[in-house]
């Protein structure tokens, strides 16, 4: 049989081989199905003209895939030089409608080098139940200094005992030894053995930055925030300890006193929340770490402006004890105005006493508790911190819509201009001041002030005193030189700063003479350090 076949090979249609699918299992347990199907593939005609044009084409001998010649059938070697050398066979002929079973080769049956699998990546363990555990050169020298304070204390360490591992171990301000003792002697056995040290220093505390130590050291265990009543013991302890503050161990009302006024005053700058519950982000964005530290380093307590400064102290209890007329604790609305030497409104005092800034701890109504008066006299007294500037952003704006406008603040200054006439100074009108805050406080929208307007200008404080403080007022339009200068001179100081060091003095003074007049002669050898 002659039949010619003209055209490459390899582009042979594969749909002239098909024939009918036959299931792979029916091949497995039936060799012979096999042979059948190729009997069958070699007596369609479309076969025998291939086999004989590969002949012919190739001279009357059959080639194997490599192109050479070979001993074995004719029929047998033809069949791989259909494909081209090196490529993989054809997919297998299926029906319409049936669906193909493809079997991949593996990578050794295509001649191919064995691709190892990607290793699986170890995900290291991000979280700790008990905080991250310390890197071992990390724990094995504080192991070394703990080794070394508790050389010799079989037992362990007492409470006496304990100030250095709080200080040179723990790196925490040293008033924190007896809050950090009792924190890890949970019995109340008196003693903190070495093992107790390491297991809580250690294992919970020692990879946690400062703030988080001096946080969970303070805090009650049930809490997620600090109460005033955390910071009593190392108050206690450091009044115990302090050089500064030993003239106070006589006195133990006062030590009281100056406790509170310390945490009313951290409580003031720090929880910007106003809601008694200092948090961990709070601390954090704080300065108390650095004045604790501070206070620590410091043996004149009264450099250490932030919180601790025992005059500080003095001037906010002095100032509060000169209104109190009856001694009770409390004042009222008319003792508040005699604050500064009647330097205040009353329509401006009466909305301090409604509340509207921050709720009185006072229990007795229509009456200030000295807690009160310490936001008060510090929102007072420095109108340049935002706490202050929110805190008569919210007196001046009478209906609570958390904007100022002109009819607001000149319901404040009406009785500014009143007070002016009746001291027979010039009256300065409404429109004249209104025209005068706008270029102080530069506001986005001129017919109204937002606190965003007026956190953003420098002159905001002299604007509140315009409108209720007369004598601030005065003093502002007067410009004293010697103020100036001196704010200039010290610019890291605050306006409460330079506050309490001028009453300070004054406060002094007054104590110096009236002891004088009473005979006390000797009071002006002695270091002028407890004025009581």
């Amino acid at each position: 049989m002659d039949l010619d076949f003209n055209g490459d090979i390899t582009c042979l249609d594969a749909e002239l081989l098909q024939i009918q699918d036959v299931s792979p299992l029916a091949i497995k347990t039936n060799p012979y199905v096999a042979e059948k199907l190729f009997d069958q593939w070699l007596s369609l005609p479309e076969t025998n003209s291939l086999v004989k044009s590969l002949l012919n084409n190739k001279g009357g001998g059959p080639l194997n895939a490599s192109g050479t010649a070979s001993t074995n059938t004719a029929a047998s070697n033809t069949l791989p030089s259909m494909f081209p050398s090196g490529s993989t066979p054809p997919l297998s002929p299926r029906s319409s409608g049936s669906p193909r079973i493809i079997k991949r080769a593996g990578p050794s049956a295509l001649g191919l080098k064995s691709v190892n699998e990607p290793v699986k990546e170890l995900i290291p363990q991000f979280y700790f139940q008990n905080g991250r555990p310390p890197p071992n050169e990390m724990k094995e020298r504080c192991l070394f200094r703990i080794n070394q304070f508790f050389y010799g204390h079989v037992d362990g360490l007492q409470i006496h005992e304990f100030k250095p591992v709080t200080k040179e171990i723990c790196k925490l301000p040293s008033f924190f030894s007896s809050v950090l003792f009792k924190k890890i002697d949970t019995e109340g056995a008196g003693i903190v053995t070495r093992d107790a040290f390491v297991d809580y220093w250690i294992n919970r505390m020692l990879t946690k930055d400062l703030a988080t130590q001096l946080f969970t050291i303070l805090k009650q265990p049930e809490n997620r925030h600090l109460v005033q009543d955390d910071f009593k013991p190392v108050l206690r302890e450091l009044l115990t300890t302090h050089p500064g503050l030993e003239f106070l161990q006589g006195t133990p009302e006062f030590q009281e006193r100056y406790a509170e006024t310390v945490i009313y005053r951290i409580f003031y700058y720090v929880n910007r929340a106003g809601n008694s519950r200092l948090t961990l982000k709070e601390l954090r964005r704080s300065n108390l770490i650095a004045a604790m530290q501070h206070a620590d380093e410091e043996e004149d307590i009264n450099k250490v402006l932030r919180y601790f400064s025992y005059e500080h102290f003095y001037v906010i209890y002095c100032k509060f004890w000169e209104l109190d007329s009856d001694h009770d604790f409390l004042i009222d609305k008319e003792n508040l105005i005699r604050y500064g030497n009647h330097a205040l409104t009353y329509r401006i005092v009466d909305r301090i006493f409604s509340q509207v800034p921050r709720k009185f701890t006072s229990k007795v109504e229509g009456k200030m508790g000295y807690e009160d008066f310490v936001y008060f006299i510090l929102s007072e007294e420095d109108k340049s911190s935002d706490l202050s500037l929110e805190y008569w952003f919210k007196c001046i704006d009478l209906d609570g819509n958390e904007i100022i406008t002109r009819n607001e603040m000149q319901f404040f200054y009406e009785e500014q201009l009143h007070r002016m006439e009746c001291m027979a100074q010039e009256p300065v009108l409404f429109e004249d001041i209104l025209c005068q805050i706008v270029d102080m406080v530069h506001p986005e929208d001129e017919s109204y002030f937002t606190l965003r307007d007026i956190k953003g200008s420098r002159l905001s404080g002299s604007v509140f005193n315009i409108l209720f403080n007369l004598n601030k007022f005065m003093a502002f339009e007067s410009r004293d030189p010697f103020l100036i200068r001196q704010e200039r001179e010290n610019p890291n100081l605050t306006e409460w700063d330079r506050f309490a060091h001028r009453e300070y003095i004054r406060l002094s003074m007054e104590e110096d003479a009236e002891d004088a007049s009473n005979g006390s002669d000797n009071n002006w050898d002695e270091p002028l350090e407890a004025p009581f």
